[in-house]
């Protein structure tokens, strides 16, 4: 699946193109533009980054159809929205999981230079039963950083291009 994040003008809606590998194009609206690294992108650096297999970009991937999507183009597969509210109940638990671990990577991103000691305090105060290993928080914060200097860089008009990853098994462990 890849995903476009257009650079558009200040205060508009923003969206992303989904382009889903079955062919099918979504636009995925969220939030305001603006200089700000979009929501959007900061759940998926942080998904595909930890390797959730789970969370809402994989559950978007495997032909979840959101609220806020907007069919573009490409033939819907037969069955598409019953297929897609069976994912939604399947994905429901572990999208909040996932919301919490890409909450915990950005408060990461916001630290100059993160200690293996501070990332453990986080995680202990915002997903104390969890077990998470620190340095992949911190390896996924750095990318989310890098993310967010390209995005600051872009002109209205420009954007920023992520593929998420069709073979779980490709993606980077967490």
């Amino acid at each position: 699946m890849r995903v476009t994040f257009p650079r558009l003008p200040d205060s508009q809606y923003a969206y992303a193109l989904v382009e889903r590998d079955d062919g099918v194009r979504y636009r995925l609206y969220g939030g305001t533009a603006g200089p700000q690294l979009p929501h959007d992108i900061r759940h998926l650096v942080a998904e595909r980054e930890l390797g959730i297999t789970d969370g809402v970009w994989a559950g978007i991937a495997a032909g979840v159809v959101l609220a806020s999507m907007q069919h573009v183009s490409g033939r819907r597969p037969l069955h598409a929205a019953e297929v897609s509210r069976e994912l939604i109940r399947k994905f429901a638990g572990p999208w909040l999981r996932a919301e919490l671990l890409a909450n915990l990577v950005e408060s990461v991103a916001v630290l100059d230079r993160p200690t293996t000691g501070q990332i453990r305090r986080l995680v202990k105060t915002r997903l104390p039963d969890a077990d998470v290993d620190p340095a992949a928080i911190g390896a996924a914060a750095t990318v989310m950083q890098v993310e967010a200097a390209r995005w600051a860089r872009l002109r209205v008009g420009e954007e920023l291009c992520y593929d998420w990853p069709s073979d779980p098994a490709r993606r980077r462990a967490g």
